[in-house]
């Protein structure tokens, strides 16, 4: 029985993966690490910012044999930065979601101050406030189980009792490390049919196209 609906932010509240992408591979490309898209969704989706940068670190002095340039993370950042007035929600989350009668909370691997902004900006903030839980609420983020332990936690609802939509590998690992149900969301901009297998491959137990399918399932009281 589902008593609680914890959401990721990135990629399946808002439409933010695809500008981060962007923005990061462009930037890694000028400082010359190369990765195929495919594969850096695979792998990077979902991290924290610190986790997602140190795995950078270690890619740049295995192939480059040296630290990442100074400001590199700065740089990365300020192109993401300047893409922000380009988010909006992932088409239907709204309607969707304001359908659903569980309990709510948001679960994400973005900071606490980008976390707010990104909601508020998309109008999504009212919604969940106060169940918005960040990786800065933990001491490891996904793909540990910690903050969906904490958000199940703060919402006084057991894991075995909650279904998480995520769009990551990194965040079907950690929900199911949980101890919970997880959907695995394909509405984002950045979604494709290989990111659809991994995440079947790494434990969802379902894939939802879009929000009016989820939705629909969500309101029915599954």
């Amino acid at each position: 029985m589902i008593e609680a609906v914890i959401f990721d932010c990135d990629g399946v509240l808002v439409d933010s993966e695809v500008l981060a992408i962007e923005a990061e591979l462009a930037a890694l490309a000028e400082i010359g690490l190369a990765y195929e898209e495919a594969d850096f969704k695979a792998r990077f989706m979902g991290l924290s910012d610190k986790a997602f940068f140190d795995a950078l670190e270690a890619d740049h002095r295995l192939h480059k044999k040296t630290d990442l340039p100074d400001g590199f993370r700065d740089t990365c950042k300020a192109r993401y930065h300047a893409s922000r007035h380009r988010l909006t929600e992932v088409p239907g989350a709204r309607a969707a979601i304001a359908r659903v009668s569980h309990a709510k909370a948001v679960a994400s691997s973005s900071t606490t101050e980008a976390l707010e902004r990104k909601l508020r900006q998309t109008n999504l903030w009212d919604l969940f406030a106060p169940h918005v839980y960040s990786a800065d609420h933990v001491a490891h983020a996904k793909p540990a189980p910690d903050l969906f332990l904490h958000t199940a936690g703060a919402l006084g609802v057991a894991p075995a009792h909650c279904l998480v939509i995520e769009d990551s590998v990194n965040g079907v690992v950690a929900a199911r490390a949980a101890g919970m149900d997880v959907w695995g969301f394909m509405g984002g901009g950045h979604m494709d049919e290989a990111c659809g297998a991994r995440l079947l491959a790494a434990g969802a137990a379902r894939l939802i196209r879009d929000w009016d399918e989820a939705g629909a399932l969500l309101s029915s009281g599954v």
